[in-house]
């Protein structure tokens, strides 16, 4: 077992967008094929044909596109161990629920919905089991000519698996260590269905992953209840010695109160659950995702990574190469994991300080055009470099209002549409246009004009040294009345600098009208 190359798998049902969380798993997987020098399956799991949704694979397979995840094999990848949808795979699967029949291991079921419901009505917590198998219609109690006569008149049956009583079963978990499950408590679980002729999840998993020779299984704690059962599976089929061992991820719980991460919390607390923007085919409902939100893709990768795992040091930014260099599966919690969407907004910003102004172009630049505004990627690249640190105010959920740095590339907007337009109208209400434009304002304001107009080459050193000096003499004080009438209001970068962007004409022009509208 040990001398095996690592190889995990992340297998995804196509039953709609992929949650934050199992981008999280896949994330896990990947870190810990790398670092041990293995290798990743991407995988299908869609034997579950009434939840198919058209358009949550390819939607699952740009996530992790976007996100930088690369997959070795499956689902369009390609590989030796193929095919990789399960719904591709039925003939091999009815040769291991044969096996298992054969083997005494599994037996048929042909009791119907109405007849389940029955008995659970009759007994209290009933359990199909080994306690109360022998009251039903299954192989067990018919003869071999009634099963035969009801599976040519093609009566629907199920296959099930056949777990004995009293026995301790223990799985060896390398993050919550040795769990054991007396399966007495375990129910005799279906495997297969005629109606489809699929296996159902425990069936499939324990055959595919022995088969395509899957080392370890990194899954959400969600999954920890039935891994006694596969662990059983695995020794019906004669497979212990190549069982892989099993890590549970600890859940992704709310930011808020107690339970499991789910849409309707970043629905109420206005951050997405999914990785992309989803568009529902049924509902025509639009779920937010992180792309479009604006995060950057490493942002959301090392914000994934510390929840439920720990480095063991005060590190926080991780490259995904230093992510898989740090990964150790035994530092991830048994605990689930608070899910704090507002660091997750503070890694957004960390990332964007860090990115040089003129890759932030490409997306500021598609948010100019919406606003019909268009410039050229070296100027919006200098505007960035003006206000990307910069503070915004904002109204959470609640209708408080709020403050945080700029941690999106929409931000920008409308920080710095002046530097796009020219204000058209004054607010002589606002506290800042209130306090810094008086009566002798505009007289001010048209020195300063003329001052500006005699430089030549408009640059932040020319008008320094042409204003300083000029208003240090005169006692004059132009700089918030130069921001009233560049920007209309007390926002904005240093003047020199926001008049050296705009350039001479523009910024007299904008001082003009302000006189003009203010005097």
């Amino acid at each position: 077992m040990n001398e095996r190359k690592v190889r995990v798998r992340f297998a995804p049902s196509p039953t709609g967008p992929l949650h934050i969380g199992g981008v999280r798993t896949a994330l896990y997987n990947y870190l810990f094929a790398r670092k041990n020098g293995g290798e990743l399956v991407f995988r299908i799991e869609d034997t579950d044909s009434n939840r198919f949704v058209p358009g949550a694979e390819d939607y699952i397979l740009e996530s992790f596109r976007w996100l930088g995840i690369k997959f070795d094999e499956g689902v369009s990848f390609g590989g030796n161990h193929g095919p990789y949808r399960q719904s591709e795979r039925r003939e091999i699967y009815k040769k291991y629920v044969k096996q298992l029949l054969d083997d005494d291991k599994a037996y048929i079921a042909f009791d119907t919905p109405d007849e389940l419901n029955a008995k659970r009505e009759e007994i209290e917590n009933f359990q199909y089991d080994a306690s109360t198998r022998g009251m039903m219609r299954n192989s067990l109690t018919l003869s071999k000519e009634e099963v035969d006569s009801l599976i040519a008149a093609g009566t629907q049956y199920v296959v099930r698996f056949k777990i004995e009583p009293g026995r301790d079963v223990h799985v060896n978990d390398i993050i919550r260590g040795d769990v054991s499950i007396n399966s007495s408590i375990l129910d005799d679980k279906v495997l297969y269905k005629s109606a489809d002729q699929l296996p159902t999840y425990h069936l499939a998993n324990i055959v595919d992953d022995h088969l395509m020779e899957i080392t370890h299984v990194i899954r959400g704690e969600e999954w920890l209840p039935s891994a006694p059962l596969h662990v059983l599976l695995y020794e019906a089929f004669g497979w212990a010695d190549t069982m892989p061992r099993f890590a549970h991820l600890p859940l992704l719980l709310k930011p808020v109160g107690n339970g499991k991460l789910s849409k309707r919390d970043g629905d109420k607390l206005g951050f997405p659950v999914f990785p992309l923007e989803w568009h529902d085919p049924t509902s025509g409902q639009i779920s937010s995702g992180y792309r479009e939100k604006g995060y950057l893709p490493q942002a959301v990768v090392n914000f994934l990574a510390l929840l439920g795992w720990n480095p063991g040091t005060e590190q926080e930014m991780f490259s995904l190469e230093e992510l898989v260099e740090a990964f150790d599966l035994s530092r991830c919690s048994k605990a689930g994991a608070k899910f704090d969407y507002l660091k997750g907004i503070w890694f957004n910003q960390q990332y964007l300080l860090n990115t040089p102004a003129l890759e932030w172009t490409p997306v500021f630049d598609r948010i100019l055009k919406e606003n019909g505004i268009e410039s050229t990627p070296e100027r919006e690249a200098q505007v960035v470099e003006m206000m990307k640190q910069k503070v915004i105010e904002y109204t959470d959920n609640d209708g408080n209002k709020k403050k945080r740095n700029v941690s999106f590339i929409a931000d920008l907007w409308p920080l710095c549409k002046f530097f796009f337009v020219a204000p058209e109208t004054y607010d002589k209400e606002d506290k800042f246009v209130r306090k810094n434009w008086k009566d002798d304002t505009a007289e001010m304001m048209r020195q300063l004009a003329g001052s500006l107009d005699e430089i030549d080459d408009f640059t932040v050193d020319n008008m320094k040294a042409k204003v300083d000096p000029w208003a240090e003499t005169s006692g004059m004080r132009p700089w918030n009345a130069w921001r009233v009438a560049l920007v209309g209001t007390g926002q904005g970068p240093d003047m020199y600098e926001l008049s050296a962007f705009l350039g001479k004409a523009e910024t007299i022009n904008r001082i003009e009208t302000a006189i003009a509208k203010l005097a």
